[in-house]
């Protein structure tokens, strides 16, 4: 992990407001030290600058509250939804991503892409390229 750390994975002003632990578990620390340096830490390399996360793990009751599908992967470490700040900037990260042909579970372009979502998992990855 060299441009990301679990910390800015795990944050959330939204757990903090709520009073949410929103520590992980030591299988979700594992698939997240999987997604920074299969995907992540690439992608940054690659991009040469900033690449924020808004949002990493999530625990289960911190994936409710915000709205998170309940089979969602940032419940076990596997997904991150990134931004360089903006959508032309977002769509730019996109194209990257896949001229890169990084190791994606799911790529998903977020409304309009406001945020990127990307998720990996070990071993079995589907590649899918989604808009939402």
């Amino acid at each position: 992990m060299k441009h990301f750390t679990i910390q800015e994975l795990t944050r959330s002003d939204t757990a903090r407001r709520l009073h949410i632990n929103n520590t992980p578990p030591a299988s979700a620390v594992r698939a997240l030290h999987e997604l920074v340096d299969q995907v992540l830490d690439p992608l940054r390399e690659a991009w040469g600058g900033p690449i924020r996360v808004n949002s990493g793990y999530r625990c289960p009751a911190l994936n409710k509250a915000v709205g998170g599908t309940p089979g969602s992967q940032h419940q076990r470490g596997e997904a991150a939804d990134i931004t360089v700040g903006s959508p032309a900037g977002n769509r730019r990260l996109l194209a990257l991503i896949k001229r890169l042909d990084l190791p994606v579970d799911q790529c998903i372009d977020e409304k309009g892409c406001r945020w990127i979502h990307v998720s990996h998992r070990t071993g079995r990855n589907r590649r899918q390229y989604m808009k939402f």
